[in-house]
């Protein structure tokens, strides 16, 4: 796999991060997390289905994922939120998302994008 970023102090049991997302993950020290591809149809994107709703609430089921790929020893896959959130419910532990509600994520001036974020969330 192309642009990947390692992490760790120690070689061995060095994580390997694979964003899976169609954009760059920047981290707040600088670091840069490449996208794999910026064609969104080449990101990891889950199909969703939504009840309709009760008292202005509605519940959403996750279905397939897509592009997503096997797991394997010592790799991360930088996922969304909602892959993530599906992964998950797939039993999927190989799988983190950019922590943007964090109060140290760095956001545009207008408050309307993210520029970066201090970690990932699992």
């Amino acid at each position: 796999m192309e642009n990947m970023n390692v992490k760790s102090n120690n070689v061995a049991n060095a994580t390997v991060f694979v964003n899976l997302t169609p954009h760059d993950v920047v981290f707040n020290d600088g670091r840069v997390f490449k996208a794999v591809s910026y064609n969104k149809d080449d990101a990891a994107r889950v199909s969703t289905a939504f009840t309709d709703p009760e008292n202005d609430v509605c519940h959403v089921t996750y279905g397939a994922i897509d592009n997503l790929p096997e797991p394997r020893d010592g790799v991360k896959y930088i996922v969304s939120g909602m892959v993530l959130a599906a992964a998950k419910a797939m039993g999927r532990t190989d799988c983190v998302a950019p922590a943007t509600g964090r109060r140290d994520t760095v956001r545009t001036a207008d408050n309307k994008g993210i520029i970066s974020v201090k970690c990932f969330v699992d």
